[in-house]
């Protein structure tokens, strides 16, 4: 029997390197849902490929236009999430992806748990403001959940059938960025096209420039406490120039176990789908060179301040979460946008979330998807009128 696949964000790149590994498996598989924001030409080419007969359109212009261009094709298109009742009716796929970017997959992501067996979540923002709502989802679904980053997949490699408490220290590593061996006096020059350039990963804009900052490796840290049940300070971010070795776990009975893969995104991807070795991924073989040079240092927070934000957490899920989020993805809008400079992403954010309007929300809970969604936009008008 085919395995039944709903791919969330199909055109993106995660999207794209999954649909990219089932290819040469479509005897096996069976896509009933791929959903897209804008990326029709994309989406169409996938439709064709993969033989779907239901799309989803968030964005309303796109929506018309892909209506009118299957309009003779016998392929169902909707407009938005609401339509997964009548898209799934009664069905209870495998496997779904969430490959949607920002806060905007909160609510794909929650309304999908109920229609599968495993979801596989790239979406750090979902996780990082919605947690508690997406940990009950799934609960009482019984839907296997199995994360996507690389760092937050080898963790959770690692420590398959261990108790949290016999975990003494988790290590995610972190490249560094461009700017790991820049000297910091050349900082309060950095440009965008600088800042786009990372040494390891092709990565979207938003995230390149959360890896320059490291912002990136603080929201990661917060993924794992949540995700895995830890305290933050079980939890430590390390640099390590090459991204060959993706996480470190070191056991209170001594041991300390490693994770090493290629750079590459696939293979947790491939991993996540296909279990107990059903199926070969060609990679890489071992790097002897870089094993033997792995470089692990501790990071600048001089250069990186962005970092100083892991004090400030509660140890509870909070809606502060999502201030944090919602503040720092408009800060990076207006770099884009060459409002502010590179280093103003960092000085602001730990700005904004000192503000005593924000600071109550440390001790309040999220209830649904909606509070956090108002706290967002709310949050983005307060950053774009604040006099920072």
């Amino acid at each position: 029997m085919k395995k039944k696949i709903i791919v969330l964000g199909s055109t993106g790149s995660i999207g794209k390197i999954f649909l990219n590994i089932i290819k040469r498996d479509l005897i096996n598989n069976e896509i009933l849902l791929l959903t897209a924001n804008k990326n029709i030409n994309e989406l169409l080419k996938q439709v064709k490929i993969f033989k779907v007969k239901n799309i989803i359109i968030n964005d309303k212009k796109n929506y018309s236009l892909i209506k009118k261009k299957l309009k003779t094709k016998k392929i169902n298109v909707f407009n938005n999430f609401d339509s997964l009742d009548k898209i799934l009716k009664n069905i209870k796929v495998d496997y779904t992806l969430n490959a949607i970017s920002g806060l905007d997959g909160l609510r794909p992501t929650v309304n999908i748990i109920k229609f599968t067996k495993k979801i596989a979540i790239a979406n750090k923002e979902s996780i990082i403001c919605g947690w508690s709502l997406i940990k009950d989802k799934l609960k009482k679904y019984k839907t296997k959940f199995i994360p996507i980053d690389s760092e937050h997949f080898s963790i959770w490699s690692l420590t398959q059938d261990i108790k949290e408490n016999n975990i003494e220290k988790v290590f995610i590593t972190a490249s560094g960025g461009p700017f790991n061996d820049l000297p910091l006096n050349k900082f309060n020059k950095i440009s965008i096209k600088q800042a786009l350039k990372h040494p390891n990963w092709k990565m979207g804009k938003k995230i390149t420039i959360d890896s320059a900052t490291l912002m990136n490796k603080v929201f990661e840290i917060i993924e794992a406490k949540k995700i895995f049940d830890y305290k933050y300070t079980q939890l430590e971010i390390l640099i390590h120039p090459k991204s060959y070795v993706h996480a470190i776990v070191k056991f209170k009975n001594g041991l300390i176990k490693i994770l090493i893969h290629d750079t590459n995104m696939k293979i947790p991807i491939f991993n996540s789908f296909y279990s107990d070795f059903e199926k070969k991924i060609k990679t890489n073989n071992l790097d002897v060179k870089i094993l033997n040079n792995l470089d692990f240092q501790n990071i600048d927070q001089i250069k990186f301040p962005v970092l100083k934000i892991l004090k400030k957490l509660p140890d509870n899920n909070s809606l502060f979460e999502t201030i944090i989020v919602s503040a720092n993805d408009k800060l990076v809008d207006l770099f884009l946008n060459k409002k502010i400079s590179f280093n103003d992403i960092s000085k602001f954010l730990l700005k904004i979330i000192e503000l005593r309007e924000f600071k109550k929300f440390k001790k309040i809970n999220p209830k649904n998807i909606d509070q956090i969604m108002k706290l967002s936009d709310y949050v983005s008008l307060k950053v774009i009128n604040l006099d920072i």
